[in-house]
């Protein structure tokens, strides 16, 4: 297999080389061409037809959301973006992610000591998932207000919890999923992977679009009707505990699947905790995070559901579920909201 041919987009040339020098230390990689700024990226993109790009948010002349809104119109391709780790960065980032790029990574920081050690991975897989881009991305649009301000009156919950996994794409599954979820939702606790610094943002997003209340969980909080507990990015997984009064949990262990919070520690505790009475859905994702978590919620007796090949960005995760049974529904992206809410809807008068 030819190696993934890249353009670097920045317009520092010290990040550029740094960029450039880890991505051609993997002979699967090939760097084609660096370049300062948009203008000069547009038509290095013609000449040098790469499979991926990574692109800096912030550069002269036309910004990187600007510039990757023309990608995505003119020529839909996978875009990895490179971000400062600050609250302006993130905010930015989930917009880009929103736009269509394929997933994101922050610049290092002093003292780190493996700048980028995730980026190779990264383009590999956006290099594969480069043929289905055009079927994939498409802008995200907010719902109606007023569809996002109902109850809906066809749904009551029942005494059931949502667990969701995903990672690459996720941004703009979640998001499809969510807009679904009317005010009165179960409670549902999502597991995304994404830099600490930016899961806030996104949180805010989320809850700017959908009509529950989202927010970024936090130790203790109490499992609501109507509230989405986004897993915080950093040093703790998140789980859910207490059956008596179910709460979130951010726990202190290290990273599983190579991820913290891992998909699978949550996949885990909802298994032990609610067993039968909980929903998980895994997402678009590099990987296997959340596919023996959510063979173990199935054989609690959860109803498991897995996004199909054609709508992920990334066949990993809900792959490596489907293949071990985890999964006993398998949907496109946008029939996954409504089959939760099916799911998790009371039957009569409470029975459920």
């Amino acid at each position: 297999m030819a190696p993934a041919r890249v353009l670097v987009v920045d317009d520092s040339p010290t990040m550029r080389s740094m960029i450039a020098a880890v991505l051609n230390s993997d002979p699967d990689v090939d760097v084609v061409g660096q370049c300062g700024d948009a203008l000069e990226a547009r038509a290095r993109i013609k000449e040098l037809n790469p499979d991926v790009v990574t692109l800096d948010i912030e550069m002269p002349n036309m910004n990187g959301l600007e510039f990757l809104e023309k990608i995505m119109t003119l020529r839909p391709m996978p875009v990895i973006m490179v971000s400062s780790l600050t609250q302006r960065g993130a905010e930015a980032t989930i917009a880009a992610l929103e736009i269509g790029a394929f997933d994101c990574i922050g610049k290092p920081v002093p003292g780190d000591s493996r700048p980028f050690h995730e980026l190779i991975d990264k383009v590999k897989a956006a290099a594969k998932s480069a043929a289905r881009y055009q079927y994939m991305r498409k802008p995200v649009e907010p719902p109606a207000p007023a569809a996002n301000a109902n109850t809906r009156s066809d749904y009551r919950v029942g005494r059931k919890v949502v667990a969701i996994g995903s990672s690459t794409g996720g941004v703009e599954a979640l998001i499809e999923v969510l807009k679904k979820f009317p005010v009165n939702c179960p409670p549902t606790v999502i597991t995304q992977h994404m830099p600490a610094t930016f899961t806030k943002s996104f949180a805010e997003r989320l809850n700017r679009l959908c009509a529950p209340q989202v927010q970024e969980a936090t130790d203790g909080a109490r499992l609501e009707i109507g509230r989405i507990y986004l897993a915080p990015g950093g040093d703790r997984h998140l789980t859910i505990a207490n059956p008596h009064a179910p709460c979130c949990r951010l726990v202190e262990k290290p990273p599983v699947n190579g991820h913290r919070p891992s998909v699978d520690v949550l996949f885990d505790s909802v298994a032990e905790l609610a067993g039968r009475n909980a929903v998980g859905a895994i997402l678009t994702g590099m990987g296997r995070d959340g596919a023996s978590g959510l063979l173990k919620m199935r054989h609690a007796g959860a109803r498991t559901i897995g996004q199909n090949e054609k709508t992920c960005v990334v066949y990993g995760m809900p792959r490596v579920a489907f293949e071990l049974g985890a999964v006993e529904t398998q949907l496109p992206l946008g029939g996954i909201g409504e089959e939760i809410l099916k799911l998790t809807a009371a039957r009569k008068e409470g029975s459920d």
